[in-house]
């Protein structure tokens, strides 16, 4: 069983193909064979009667055979009839069966052994029958010479003609094996089509054998059953082609088949024909469902520049949104205080030392001067940014901007109330994030490393700036700086502003760009409050 799976797909059909039509060629010939076999061998019967017949009535044969002259009277007129029909022998005999004629010499004035001219003598009658001569058998027409003599007739002889078996199975041969290359051709014909007709099939199935197609369906559905997100793939009709176990659970589906039907009867809220009909991509686009909220992702089906459907995956945006917030709180949280740990730790060896030293006046100064810069930074971050998500992520970016020894500076008119509801934690963590690291990265190489950050949410408008006293961006960047995979670093970045733009966008904002007079460059991104209908 299993080597017949490893039988390709090609060579099975081809085999079908070949057998078939071999086995309905070889059925065809052979009735055609037969048919031909027994229909030569009537018109052989009926062209010796005929042609004996033809020779009992010519007046020079009865002339002949009463004046006892047949060899010099008739014998040449024998030999052009038997010449024209093709024919193995004419013999011509008496009343007495005494040989008049025939083409062997020897046998002329001999007496016929055969005696098979009862019929034709006594009742006047042709008949066929079948002999065996010196040559092989032959099939024979024998017919009466009847002589007319006024008042009576009499039977005065008789006229055979014989036809060699084996030159009329000869015949029979060259008319089969016309039959035969007419069939290797079409044998050859379908094997051709069949080579084109199974490309066809291999280009359908996309090169894969039949095994291999169950295989994937087998994996396709094991998969299906493991994924916890919910997919969905619709047609180009809008029909439901499939639905996987976790989409019921999500939806709250019962166990009927959804299969064949249109998809509005499963999501009312999901403009899938915008998708179908222009073929856009749609990503992150929450639906209510059941008073539940679902994050979609729509994707195309395109086949030969044509939708041919839709496969939609979603998830629960709620269970999300839970462990993207637990998760990025802790993650900016432990990363602040361990960077802040590092920081103080510093700090407190070098307060230790000064007072080893007995330098109590610049232990003083240090300790003064610290307080007023965290009681300046705290002033800002706790009482002018209420949004608990910004003061944990500029936390962290203290911490970090303190070990890489860059001035990390928050603008003392930054103010900002808490963000609104439809701006997640993630949205702000990737804005926020990926503009100060990347001015991070911008100061690396410089003598004095400093960064600005600011935001202000007076107006219909959040507005968030990161400066840095970097080199600045080049013209030959400026153009592609937030296309995917568009970075200076190296392979595998260019992310990060990609993933912003495409946030900040997808929130109603913009995000600008430009160059310092002094050098470096600043970013400006502006949120809408309010979420345009």
């Amino acid at each position: 069983m299993n080597k017949l799976k490893k039988i390709p797909l090609q060579t099975k059909i081809l085999g079908l193909i070949s057998t078939l039509i071999l086995l309905i060629i070889i059925l065809l010939a052979s009735i055609f064979a037969y048919l031909q076999s027994v229909d030569t061998r009537n018109q052989v019967k009926q062209l010796a009667l005929q042609s004996a017949k033809t020779i009992s009535l010519m007046p020079e044969l009865r002339e002949a055979i009463e004046k006892k002259d047949l060899e010099a009277h008739f014998r040449p007129i024998a030999e052009q009839v038997k010449d024209q029909v093709n024919a193995a022998n004419i013999i011509i005999e008496n009343r007495e069966e005494i040989i008049y004629s025939h083409a062997n010499p020897s046998q002329i004035g001999k007496k016929n052994v055969d005696h098979t001219n009862y019929h034709a003598l006594i009742f006047g009658g042709s008949n066929n029958f079948e002999a065996e001569r010196e040559q092989g058998s032959v099939l024979i027409g024998k017919v009466p010479i009847i002589a007319d003599y006024g008042e009576y007739t009499r039977v005065i002889g008789t006229v055979s003609v014989e036809f060699l078996e084996r030159d009329i199975y000869q015949n029979i041969y060259s008319r089969i094996k016309t039959i035969v290359i007419a069939s290797l051709i079409v044998l050859l014909l379908g094997i051709i089509g069949g080579i084109f007709l199974t490309k066809s099939i291999r280009k359908d199935t996309m090169g894969l054998e039949p095994h291999e197609i169950s295989s994937l369906y087998r994996e396709r559905s094991a998969i299906l059953l493991s994924v916890k997100e919910g997919i969905i793939a619709i047609d180009q009709n809008g029909l439901l082609t499939l639905i996987n176990h976790s989409a019921k659970s999500m939806l709250n589906l019962k166990d009927e088949d959804f299969i064949g039907q249109h998809v509005n009867h499963v999501l009312q809220n999901i403009k899938i024909d915008d998708v179908l009909q222009t073929g856009k991509t749609i990503h992150n686009v929450e639906v209510l469902i059941n008073e539940k909220v679902f994050i979609f992702n729509l994707i195309p089906i395109i086949e030969n520049e044509h939708v041919v459907g839709v496969v939609s995956s979603f998830r629960d945006k709620t269970e999300l949104k839970k462990l993207i917030d637990t998760i990025s709180e802790v993650r900016d949280y432990s990363e602040g205080l361990r960077a802040q740990t590092h920081e103080y730790a510093n700090k407190l060896y070098l307060l230790s030392g000064l007072l080893q030293l007995e330098r109590y006046e610049d232990a003083f100064e240090f300790i003064q001067k610290e307080s007023a810069i965290h009681q300046h930074r705290n002033r800002i971050l706790f009482n002018q940014i209420h949004d608990a998500n910004v003061q944990a992520i500029l936390l962290g970016k203290l911490g970090k901007a303190s070990e890489k020894k860059i001035i990390l500076e928050i603008d003392a008119d930054s103010y900002a109330d808490p963000l609104p509801s439809h701006i997640e934690v993630t949205d702000i963590i990737t804005i926020i994030g990926n503009l100060i690291d990347n001015a991070f990265d911008a100061v690396a190489h410089q003598k004095e490393k400093k960064v600005t950050f600011s935001i202000t949410g007076i107006g219909n408008d959040i507005i968030i700036e990161v400066t840095d006293n970097g080199k600045g961006i080049s013209e030959d960047v400026l153009h592609s700086l937030f296309s995917l995979g568009s970075s200076s670093k190296g392979k595998n970045r260019g992310y990060g502003l990609f993933n912003v733009k495409r946030i900040v966008e997808s929130l109603g904002g913009t995000i600008e760009v430009n160059n310092e007079k002094n050098g470096g460059a600043i970013f400006t991104v502006y949120l809408p409050k309010k979420v345009l209908e």
